[in-house]
C-alpha cells in the first residue's frame, strides 16, 4: 500500500494549496506491477521519458485503460516523432520550429491532435533543451500558425538553486501568452509550484520512492 499511501499524501497536500493542479505519475523504469496500483484506484495521468520503455509497458493498456493519458516528458528526437504521436496524448517538451513542423504534418496526416507543452530554457542554461525566453513569444505564434493545441508552457528550473524564481518567471510568461495550464515542478518541488500556479506537476520517486 506504500505507494497509494504516498500518492493520497500527495494528492491531499497539493489540494491543501491548489484545487487546480493534476499530478502526473513519472512511471519512467517502473514495472508495471507498481503503476497498476494506481491505475486501479483511478488515477489517469502518467509521464514516460523513453519512447521503448513506454511502448512496452503501455501499448497493451491503453485499450484496457482508456481513459488514461500519457505524457511525454523527455527529450524530442525527430526520427521518433511518429511513434511519440502514436502513443501519446500530451507532449512536454516541445522545443523547435523543426519538431512543430513534423508534429503538424503527421496531425493532418492521421487526422488526430495531441495537446503540447513548449519547454522554456527557464535558467538559460547552454546544456538544457528549451526555448529561450527572448524567442518564446515568436516560437508560440509558429506553432499557433500550424494549428497546434498548445496548451502553455514548461520548464524544469536549475538544479541546486532555488526554483521559487524561475516558477515565478515561467507563470508570467505563461500569462502574457495567454495560456491557462503549466507545467512546472516535480518531487522536490511540487509544492512550491502548485502555490505559484502550476496545473501539471511531474512526480515519481516522491510516490515510488528513490531507486537504488
Amino acid at each position: 500500500m506504500l505507494i497509494q499511501d504516498n500518492f493520497y499524501n500527495i494528492k491531499e497536500s497539493i489540494l491543501s494549496i491548489s484545487s487546480n493542479t493534476k499530478i502526473i505519475v513519472v512511471s519512467k523504469n517502473q514495472d508495471f506491477s507498481k503503476i497498476l496500483q494506481l491505475l486501479k484506484i483511478g488515477h489517469t495521468e502518467f509521464g514516460e521519458n523513453k519512447l521503448q520503455e513506454a511502448d512496452l509497458k503501455w501499448k497493451n493498456y491503453t485499450k484496457e485503460y482508456p481513459k488514461v493519458n500519457l505524457h511525454f516528458i523527455g527529450k524530442l528526437q525527430s526520427n521518433k516523432v511518429k511513434d511519440i504521436f502514436g502513443l501519446f496524448n500530451y507532449v512536454h517538451s516541445l522545443d523547435s520550429e523543426k519538431l512543430a513542423l513534423l508534429f503538424s504534418e503527421i496531425e493532418k496526416e492521421n487526422n488526430k491532435k495531441l495537446k503540447y507543452f513548449i519547454q522554456v530554457n527557464i535558467g538559460e542554461e547552454p546544456q538544457k533543451s528549451g526555448i529561450l525566453i527572448k524567442n518564446c513569444k515568436n516560437f508560440v505564434l509558429f506553432c499557433k500558425k500550424l494549428n497546434l493545441n498548445i496548451q502553455g508552457l514548461m520548464c524544469i528550473p536549475p538544479v541546486n538553486k532555488d526554483p521559487k524564481d524561475y516558477f515565478i518567471k515561467l507563470k508570467k510568461l505563461n500569462d502574457e501568452n495567454n495560456f491557462k495550464e503549466l507545467s512546472m515542478g516535480m518531487s522536490d518541488d511540487f509544492k512550491i509550484a502548485a502555490e505559484i500556479g502550476s496545473t501539471y506537476v511531474r512526480i515519481g520517486s516522491a510516490i515510488f520512492g528513490k531507486r537504488s
